[in-house]
């Protein structure tokens, strides 16, 4: 264990008491409360941890901002392989992550985790009207495909078993990889007894770019008809630059 992990425990013992004192069942923090994307940006592990007043389950929900994805199917049409269907779902998170101490089916019904989302297989996307012609089957199997490709990106994740538990302390690390999107983030630590959830905390959290990359990106989408042109004055001086450099060769 690491001297702040370390130091995080001691800090977490002192909530535990105060929490007991004051009758509150669960109080969960988190390491730090923001993330800043720089050009050397190569992913982030963010500690979670926190006390309950008596034995219990701990899940933890991340999601991160919600966007419009397009699932396109391909068929093979006279030898080429052609999209032939889409759908479009909106109301996708971007990130998805969910910790438990143990198998969620053993610490709540279908029901119960279905109602707060406890599992990728119960998160909610919205068919946009264009594509809600198709049927109930295809749309499964387009959703089915977003769960498949956003693992495969590791941008959801299912951490069974990752809660660790100390007498009444527990923690768990939260993993964002390096391809985790900017924005708005909410952490949901849920305390459940007897398969049923009897009390919550929702923690902030925020992905922002900096530096020279925020620079940009705010250049790019405030000005964008500055950020053109200083786009095509480095383009003309880098080409000047390397004819310069060839005629002296």
């Amino acid at each position: 264990m690491t001297q702040r992990t370390a130091l995080l425990f001691i800090v977490a013992l002192t909530i535990g008491s105060a929490s007991q004192a004051a009758s509150q069942p669960l109080v969960a923090d988190m390491s730090e409360s923001s993330i800043s994307i720089t050009s050397n940006f190569t992913g982030k592990n963010i500690l979670l941890f926190g006390a309950v007043d008596e034995a219990s389950d701990v899940v933890v929900v991340v999601q991160g901002p919600r966007e419009e994805m397009v699932v396109r199917r391909k068929a093979r049409v006279s030898g080429i392989w052609m999209n032939r269907r889409s759908v479009t779902f909106q109301g996708v998170p971007a990130y998805y992550a969910v910790a438990s101490n143990r198998p969620l089916d053993e610490i709540a019904s279908q029901t119960v985790r279905a109602q707060y989302r406890m599992g990728g297989a119960f998160l909610d996307f919205a068919v946009a009207a264009s594509t809600r012609h198709l049927a109930g089957n295809e749309l499964i199997e387009f959703r089915e495909a977003i769960l498949r490709n956003k693992r495969r990106e590791k941008l959801y994740l299912d951490a069974e078993n990752s809660v660790q538990f100390r007498e009444r302390l527990f923690r768990t690390s939260i993993v964002f990889p390096a391809t985790a999107p900017e924005g708005d983030y909410a952490v949901r630590t849920y305390l459940l007894r007897d398969g049923r959830v009897i009390a919550e905390q929702s923690t902030p959290l925020q992905i922002r770019k900096a530096g020279f990359e925020r620079t940009v990106f705010d250049l790019a989408n405030q000005q964008p008809a500055l950020y053109g042109i200083i786009a095509v004055l480095i383009a003309l001086a880098s080409g000047w630059l390397a004819a310069a450099l060839f005629r002296r060769t």
